[in-house]
């Protein structure tokens, strides 16, 4: 069975953010604006997005 994918964009600056959410934009392969990364669909990475969620934004669900 293959594995749930979720594609996910940063869309907002981690300039004047918190170290936390900065780390976590890390954490998720993020760091500039436009760039996209297709993580596996966990509760962990949900929770990671779900903590920067004003900065990323979800571009594919994939089953």
């Amino acid at each position: 069975m293959a594995k749930k994918t979720i594609t996910v964009r940063q869309t907002g600056s981690p300039i004047r953010r918190k170290n936390d959410q900065r780390a976590t934009l890390v954490g998720l392969g993020l760091n500039k604006i436009g760039r996209e990364r297709e993580l596996e669909d966990t509760p962990a990475v949900r929770g990671m997005i779900a903590k920067v969620q004003h900065m990323v934004e979800i571009v594919e669900d994939k089953a």
